[in-house]
């Protein structure tokens, strides 16, 4: 466990270059505003470019802002399009949570595409430039629901919930960077892919839940029981700066991985599948037509 660690530990990182999705509010926004504290340079990745523009502004330090929609394909692949220069930290941070069924605009389930299908194809076309580290945002919420990948129907049509759908999303995002790493590995890149969670951190994540009586419930528990979201954005700064093996799960050290100092942390049966992880990328290229673009090590 790192003790105490806090962003004031962060290393120089004048000279890197970090793309946050998701930046303009919440853990993204104070992801953004520690690293660029530390020197680096940070994209906000965003939907709405005014907003994000509006919480570049108020960041000390180098920003940029470019327009990324992770719930439109094409959207994704003109922000990569659009990339031609080295990038040192991908911070995989955006996403929706519970929301009443809805789609993409490819039509897939909105939680699972947008945090999940939307990150998997932005990080395989950005990859050729990437030299340090892939980090992606997870969830306790992965160990709930029906700890499964539902590859049947990934869009749970007739049996969607909120919460099924969320655990689903986190489930693959820890299964992403289970195969990620090992491809990484495989192609012998120096890229590592690790993960992190915020533990119970207040955010408007919560605001957005389906159900009345759950955003009720979760606007209290945001002022009595959650951490800020600056204690809650250190894993994502712990697992994007620290020395960490591939593969790497970091979370809060405290009572349930609620709260606490950054640690590595276990993850479940399920989130550790090697076999699902192959199976749910191998499911990724087809839905995004995305590929892996790394070739193995001597080829």
């Amino acid at each position: 466990m790192a003790d105490n660690w806090n962003a004031t530990r962060l290393p120089d990182l004048t000279g890197r270059t970090a793309v946050i999705t998701g930046a303009n509010s919440g853990l993204g926004l104070v992801t953004a505003e520690a690293l660029a504290r530390a020197g680096a340079h940070v994209v906000f990745a965003v939907r709405d470019l005014a907003r994000g523009g509006a919480a570049a502004a108020k960041v000390s330090g180098s920003t940029e802002v470019r327009r990324l929609d992770l719930a439109d394909l094409d959207s994704v692949r003109e922000f990569a399009d659009g990339w031609d220069r080295p990038l040192d930290l991908l911070i995989n941070n955006a996403g929706v949570m519970m929301l009443p069924e809805q789609r993409t605009k490819q039509g897939f389930e909105m939680q699972f595409g947008t945090n999940h299908l939307g990150h998997f194809a932005l990080t395989n076309l950005l990859l050729p430039y990437v030299r340090d580290r892939v980090v992606t945002v997870s969830s306790a919420y992965h160990r709930y629901g029906d700890k499964v990948i539902h590859f049947e129907d990934v869009n749970l049509r007739g049996r969607y919930t909120p919460t099924r759908a969320y655990s689903q999303s986190k489930l693959a995002n820890l299964l992403f960077t289970l195969e990620l790493q090992r491809r990484l590995a495989e192609a012998g890149s120096p890229v590592r892919a690790v993960a992190a969670h915020p533990g119970y951190a207040s955010t408007n994540l919560q605001s957005h839940h389906a159900s009345a009586l759950a955003r009720a419930l979760l606007s209290v528990g945001n002022r009595v029981f959650a951490q800020s979201d600056r204690a809650g954005a250190l894993p994502t700064l712990y697992a994007a700066t620290q020395d960490l093996p591939g593969a790497s799960y970091v979370g809060p050290s405290g009572l349930g991985e609620m709260r606490g100092a950054p640690t590595l942390v276990g993850r479940s049966p399920a989130a550790g599948d090697p076999e699902a992880a192959r199976r749910l990328w191998t499911l990724s290229e087809e839905l995004t037509g995305v590929e892996w673009g790394l070739k193995p090590a001597g080829s």
